[in-house]
């Protein structure tokens, strides 16, 4: 499974020893739930190509439900997440199922990635590498959020943002150009 191990190893970081890592798989939800999105959507992107991958699709797909009822986090298998994922907390965190991120996000609990417009143009964001995502926050509609972007807690995004925008409040507007820096480390 592409991406899997750069994304453990953002939770690894820390963790020296076999046994700390072990323990970090058993008790952070955010990692079950990377760990079911990255084998679904592997085996979503192949099911014409192997036979087995019929068969295997359902199964993940029943897991992937028990993790969004016992965890809060919805990573549709169609969704397209770039490598380094990092869900801080567990809990409302819910992306839309045709959303594209880039690499090394950090994603806080209580966000909503979602799709605005009505009938044809249902239309869903696109955010960049390196972004930080702040608890509460919302993002909504066709819009694009650039790199090195950090979005503050409970800020209402609906307009793009550009590389190393700092954005806070409701709706969203931009403080400074610091950007991501200290929030997300590679």
């Amino acid at each position: 499974m592409p991406y899997l191990k750069e994304d453990l190893g953002r939770y690894f970081r820390h963790q020296k020893s076999f046994w700390g890592k072990v323990k970090s798989v058993i008790l952070t939800q955010g990692i079950w739930a990377i760990i079911v999105y990255r084998a679904g959507s592997w085996c979503h992107n192949r099911k014409g190509k192997y036979i087995w991958v019929r068969w295997a699709l359902p199964f993940l797909t029943a897991f992937q439900k028990m993790i969004e009822i016992t965890t809060g986090i919805v990573l549709p298998f169609t969704a397209k997440i770039g490598k380094g994922l990092y869900i801080g907390h567990f809990g409302g965190i819910i992306l839309r199922s045709h959303t594209v991120l880039g690499d090394h996000r950090n994603i806080s609990q209580g966000i909503t990635i979602g799709q605005a417009g009505r009938g044809g143009a249902q239309l869903t964001p696109i955010v960049g590498d390196r972004v930080y995502i702040g608890p509460g926050a919302k993002i909504f509609g066709g819009i694009k959020i650039g790199n090195d972007v950090a979005i503050g807690a409970n800020a209402v995004v609906t307009k793009d943002l550009p590389d190393n925008a700092v954005a806070v409040g409701v709706p969203a507007r931009i403080i400074n150009y610091n950007g991501s820096r200290g929030f997300v480390i590679i």
